[in-house]
C-alpha cells in the first residue's frame, strides 16, 4: 500500500483506467471522494488510509474540483505520470462524453414533437425538488426577522434579478447581527 506499506498488488494502467471511468460515469456531487476511498483503499488496498487521507487533504486545498484533483494524485501515486494521466481521461474522459452525446441528441431531437414537453416535465420535476428542499429548510425558521430575509434576499433575487452572491454577501452579516440581536 502507497504511505504505509507494501503494495498489495500492482495497479494495472487498465485497472486504474477502469475504476476511474465507472466512478466518474455512476457517481455524484460531493459523495465522490467515499466512493474513491472504497475502491481504492478498502476493495482493492491499491493505498492506504494515511496515503488516501493525504492526498484527500492535498485535494482540497488545490485549485480545480477535489475529485479530479484526487484522481490525479492516486494515478501519480500508484503508476507515476502515466498512472495520473489514466486517472485524469478516467474520471473526466466517459463523464464528458456523456454529456456531450445528451448536447447533441438535444440538438438533434429539439424540434422534434414530443421533447419539448418531455424537458418541460423534467424542469417542472426540478423546481418541485428544489421547492420541496426549500420547504424542509423553511420549517426550521423560527421568527418574523428570519421570514423578512428569506422575503428580502427573494424580492432581491428573484423579482429584481439582482446578482446572488452581492445579496448573500449583505443577508449573511444581516443575519448573523438580527440573530445576535435577538439572543442578547
Amino acid at each position: 500500500m502507497i504511505g504505509g506499506g507494501a503494495v498489495a498488488q500492482e495497479a494495472r494502467l487498465s485497472e486504474i483506467l477502469r475504476v476511474f471511468a465507472t466512478l466518474g460515469m455512476l457517481s455524484f456531487g460531493g459523495g465522490l471522494s467515499g466512493w474513491i476511498h472504497r475502491e481504492v483503499v478498502t476493495k482493492r488496498r491499491w493505498m492506504s488510509e494515511e496515503g488516501f487521507l493525504a492526498g484527500l487533504a492535498l485535494s482540497q486545498v488545490l485549485p480545480g474540483p477535489n475529485s479530479v484533483n484526487l484522481a490525479l494524485y492516486i494515478g501519480q501515486q500508484l503508476r507515476g505520470l502515466s498512472g495520473a494521466a489514466v486517472a485524469f481521461l478516467g474520471i473526466l474522459g466517459p463523464p464528458f462524453l456523456f454529456i456531450l452525446a445528451l448536447a447533441l441528441a438535444y440538438g438533434w431531437g429539439a424540434g422534434v414533437a414530443g421533447v419539448g414537453v418531455v424537458l418541460g416535465g423534467m424542469a417542472v420535476a426540478g423546481l418541485a425538488n428544489s421547492l420541496s428542499v426549500a420547504a424542509r429548510a423553511g420549517r426550521r425558521l423560527r421568527g418574523v426577522r428570519a421570514w423578512g430575509i428569506v422575503a428580502l434576499v427573494f424580492v432581491a433575487v428573484g423579482l429584481l434579478r439582482w446578482p446572488m452572491i452581492p445579496v448573500v454577501l449583505v443577508a449573511i452579516p444581516l443575519s448573523i447581527a438580527l440573530s445576535w440581536h435577538e439572543h442578547v
